[in-house]
């Protein structure tokens, strides 16, 4: 099913929580709402299912109005963050609750609810717990079961609230890489709320990231990190080096300073420098824009993480930068950075 939001506005007294949001997710998209809280993403979300209404604006399912319906009547599967499992109920009977409750016109037969229950503890790879209670249940399989219950209905359109923001890291990651390969199986037009860039770049087709209450950019995961759209964009998504600069007409000057690169068409004036920090490729001294003295390394598997102090301003101008761990850095050596990619937006972007 199709979703688009026309137009959206929502205030919460004079908060903003949606400011005139339009989107479009194509039938059986699996679509990102990234942003920091208060950006608007859950809003949003709520808005679409039917929990919350807005202002103003328009939202189509399929080319119907779906303001003119509930949340019961757009046929839409919410995942909620903290599961919301019937703690008296067991797994099979969680599941088979929104199936139970349906209008008797609608309602299957008990040998249909067993067959259809099962077929999604099957499908979620829990139906050895069938017979258990939320209770008995790690917080991974609690949510998958949350997931179960919300795909029995059939829905039409299936929505996640920080699905996974109450699990621990590892867990996290193992249910990240099980949702992409689920939805590629169910292909139900799906739309999860998250604050985490990695989670959101792992499992989404698509990335929308929200800030204040406005889009910021729509794009593929590669576009959005590869290509941010805008200063906020690219200091959300990634870990950036970001610098205070100034383009005049002669290029571009950290610390009145001049730096040997593109002012990338920006316009005269106080600018901001992104570089992600394994964008800064390390150089002998004096053989790159930028300078300075290693103040401390540190180990991160992979990778080292080097607090560099840049020469001018005294050395109050200090940066992080990430390097392979088969380059030796020691503290005290004056080493040249060269950005390999970069992006300069005007100050007040």
């Amino acid at each position: 099913m199709a979703i688009e939001v026309r137009n959206i506005v929502k205030k919460f007294g004079s908060f903003a929580a949606l400011d005139n949001v339009d989107l479009k997710v194509a039938d059986g998209e699996l679509l990102a709402l990234l942003g920091p809280s208060g950006s608007g993403k859950t809003t949003l979300l709520r808005i679409i299912a039917g929990l919350d209404w807005p202002d103003s604006g328009e939202v189509a399912i399929d080319g119907e109005n779906a303001l003119s319906r509930g949340a019961s009547e757009r046929q839409v599967g919410f995942v909620f963050q903290h599961y919301a499992l019937f703690r008296h109920m067991t797994v099979f009977e969680n599941v088979a609750f929104g199936l139970r409750v349906q209008p008797r016109a609608i309602r299957k037969d008990e040998a249909t609810i067993r067959a259809r229950v099962k077929g999604l503890l099957d499908l979620v790879q829990l139906d050895w717990l069938a017979n258990r209670y939320p209770s008995q249940l790690s917080g991974g399989q609690r949510q998958r079961i949350a997931l179960a219950r919300a795909l029995a209905i059939e829905p039409r359109i299936l929505l996640l609230d920080e699905p996974f923001g109450a699990l621990d890291a590892k867990v996290r990651k193992e249910l990240r890489q099980w949702l992409r390969s689920l939805h590629n199986e169910i292909h139900v037009t799906s739309i999860f709320v998250t604050h985490d860039q990695e989670e959101a770049l792992e499992v989404a087709n698509r990335v929308v990231v929200m800030d204040k209450g406005r889009i910021e950019q729509i794009g593929t995961p590669g576009e959005v990190y590869d290509n941010p759209a805008t200063a906020f964009v690219h200091g959300f998504i990634g870990e950036s080096i970001v610098l205070p600069v100034d383009v005049s007409g002669d290029g571009v000057r950290l610390d009145g300073r001049p730096l040997d690169i593109a002012a990338q068409g920006a316009a005269p004036g106080a600018a901001r420098l992104f570089v992600r920090r394994h964008d800064m490729a390390i150089a002998p001294a004096g053989a790159g824009p930028f300078e300075g003295a290693i103040r401390h390394v540190r180990s991160f598997g992979p990778i080292q993480r080097a607090e560099v102090a840049l020469s001018g301003n005294e050395g109050r101008t200090v940066i992080e930068i990430d390097a392979p761990r088969d380059r030796e850095l020691q503290a005290g050596e004056i080493i040249s950075l060269q950005p390999r990619r970069y992006r300069i937006f005007a100050a007040q972007d």
